[in-house]
């Protein structure tokens, strides 16, 4: 392994604080947010004016960086906006920028001289030479676009003989188009993908019609399950991580600032554990358990992309995703060590009687227990927890951390 790969960053998605917290609790090095503007994730709940010092602060306490996609590709009219952003940004201890658009990188190194710049993924960098010129420019690291080989990443590393990190896309959904440079959700929608603001119809089930057949739908069929004909299934690197940081990469990086607080715990939880092998014995075979963990939350068919090869970046046809092997039933905000009883807010119904897993970044992971009993906040016994965001004691026999995760397997899973 390349000596100047040692430990490389676990970066996480965190669409907004209790994101962010989960995505810290379990592991990652980074995270990586949007703000309210000038970034692709639109719909996000990302960080406003308020939440993005205390984001930045939280990062910096736990020893731990931020990084703020600035990653629009922007016109004119931005500019007088996004000077005054960046200075935000700046005064923040944001750790770095992740543009696209060469006037906001010139911005970006005018305006917010304290932070580092990353190059986003939609600059399509692919190839040593544009990596190597956006390095002279002064980019701190780039992230290469997703549809770049492993065999091309090795020689891109060793071009840029230290100039500029490397990052890569290890997990996540992947985009139809050329490294999410799409036009098709401004044509069938009027909302841009490249303006933050993707419908994602890549994603939608089509029928075809006949101009002289009014009325008349006919499905598009791929096979006898479905018919989602520009559906790319979602990458996961989990058992090649050695084979990355092996040609280079400093950073995974997990897709997601739009999923939900179970996918980032389950996915950071899975690739911290499989990071943490790798760097413990780098021939060691990766535990069972840790790449289960990845079929333990909503995904469509898993593809290891382009990383060996064109041909093993497949269409998920069937359907849109799936439903995943557990429910998330509720968050853990603290356990009460002297009774046994853990502090919980509710994210689906569940029931005494039910089977509940722990996901947890401690010794409590994988573990099980059987509800026997459970309160609400006046101390009256809950038999069947229902309401969305409840506030529950229940009866725990072991001890559980704030941000764990209770989770309970599906019936047909």
């Amino acid at each position: 392994m390349p000596q100047a790969v040692i430990r490389p960053e676990l970066l996480a998605p965190a669409g907004d604080m209790a994101k962010l917290k989960t995505a810290l609790h379990f592991g990652a090095d980074a995270v990586y947010v949007g703000g309210s503007a000038f970034g692709l994730r639109a719909a996000a709940a990302n960080f406003g004016e308020k939440e993005m010092p205390e984001a930045v602060k939280y990062a910096h306490s736990a020893g731990r960086k931020l990084y703020v996609a600035v990653n629009v590709f922007a016109v004119n009219d931005d500019f007088p906006e996004l000077r005054e952003y960046l200075r935000f940004l700046n005064e923040c201890g944001a750790d770095a920028a992740i543009v696209t658009d060469l006037g906001v990188f010139e911005a970006c190194r005018k305006y917010a001289p304290d932070m580092d710049v990353h190059i986003s993924t939609q600059a399509n960098v692919t190839n040593k030479y544009a990596a190597k010129f956006w390095a002279s420019l002064g980019a701190k690291r780039i992230v290469l676009a997703r549809e770049t080989p492993l065999c091309d990443i090795r020689e891109i590393y060793e071009y840029l003989d230290g100039a500029a990190e490397i990052e890569a896309f290890v997990h996540g959904a992947m985009c139809v188009s050329y490294s999410g440079r799409c036009l098709l959700s401004a044509a069938l929608s009027g909302r841009s993908a490249n303006r933050g603001n993707c419908a994602q119809p890549c994603r939608w089930e089509y029928e075809l019609t006949e101009v002289n057949r009014k009325g008349e739908r006919y499905p598009i069929y791929e096979d006898g399950r479905g018919t989602y004909i520009m559906n790319s299934g979602d990458l996961c690197m989990l058992g090649h991580l050695g084979e990355l940081a092996e040609a280079g990469v400093a950073s995974f990086k997990i897709e997601g600032r739009m999923k939900s607080q179970y996918y980032v715990a389950s996915v950071v939880s899975a690739y911290r554990r499989a990071l943490d092998a790798y760097i413990a014995d780098p021939e060691g075979e990766l535990p069972a358990h840790v790449l289960a963990e990845a079929d333990k939350t909503a995904h469509r068919a898993y593809t290891t992309g382009f990383y060996f090869g064109s041909d093993r970046a497949k269409v998920s046809s069937d359907a849109s995703q799936t439903e995943g092997g557990y429910d998330f039933v509720a968050a853990v905000k603290g356990y009460d060590a002297s009774r046994g009883y853990a502090d919980v807010e509710q994210r689906n119904a569940f029931s005494e009687g039910d089977e509940l897993e722990v996901l947890s970044a401690g010794d409590a992971d994988g573990r099980t227990f059987v509800v026997t009993e459970m309160y609400d906040s006046r101390g009256e016994r809950v038999k069947d927890a229902k309401l969305v965001q409840q506030r529950l004691r229940i009866a725990v026999p072991f001890a559980l951390e704030e941000w764990d995760i209770l989770r309970r397997k599906k019936k047909n899973a």
